[in-house]
């Protein structure tokens, strides 16, 4: 089975329609398939419902596809860094589904492992709950939450080989792998595409079986809250 494309556009070929649950895969402005997001864009889709721990910043990252206003609806657990998708919510052209972040990982994670719904205890007494099941285990409360089923998942990865079994680094190995996992169909972008059989299977943080397309691209990594120390005078 090819899944080796040679680019963004070319290897979300056939994938993409108006109305779709996309997963997108990222903490922050690390680990985000800016280039998958990019060739969506140039789609022209419309009314895209997104799940991705937050929404990118007003010209990168999903950000992008909230200023072409090709996003209805936002699952997330951050979106403070994006002046664009604060104005669409607050002026009601935007729909956001808030969910706790380790809410929204486990979500996802149980889509990818065929698990309809589980109960947790985070949001329980907030607005979280509301309209959602209360069940009592132990004598303590949790709602239930129901598991993410995407029709599509982009990710980026920084190693895979041509099977997509893929490695990833540091804060983007967050929510890539379960974002991945709960897509219907994954495309995944990485840094380097290496031969097949010559990575670590102990590396390995998501099987290749996961992964239906990949692509091989260059990356701009941005920083997104750059900080740094004040110099000290002499």
């Amino acid at each position: 089975m090819r899944k080796v494309y040679g680019s963004a556009s070319e290897a979300l070929d056939g994938l993409l329609s108006d109305d779709m649950l996309i997963a997108a895969g990222g903490f922050g402005l690390c680990g985000i398939p800016e280039l998958l997001i990019a060739a969506i864009r140039d789609s022209g889709v419309q009314n895209l419902t997104v799940a991705s721990n937050n929404a990118g910043v007003d010209d990168f990252g999903l950000g992008v596809l909230l200023q072409s206003r090709q996003v209805k609806k936002m699952l997330s657990s951050y979106v403070g860094e994006n002046a664009e998708f604060m104005r669409q919510y607050l002026s009601g052209e935007l729909e956001l589904e808030f969910n706790p972040q380790g809410t929204l990982a486990e979500r996802m994670r149980a889509g990818g492992a065929g698990i309809p719904g589980f109960y947790t205890q985070t949001g329980v007494g907030t607005q979280i709950a509301e309209g959602k099941e209360h069940k009592e285990f132990d004598g303590k409360t949790y709602i239930l939450e129901r598991g993410i089923f995407a029709d599509l998942a982009i990710v980026k990865a920084w190693k895979a080989d041509e099977t997509g079994n893929a490695i990833f680094r540091k804060s983007a190995r967050n929510f890539n792998p379960p974002a991945a996992m709960c897509g219907k169909v994954c495309v995944m972008e990485v840094e380097e595409i290496v031969p097949a059989g010559s990575l670590d299977p102990d590396l390995i943080h998501l099987p290749g079986i996961y992964v239906h397309r990949l692509i091989q691209g260059e990356h701009e990594k941005r920083i997104e809250q750059r900080t740094v120390r004040q110099r000290e005078s002499a």
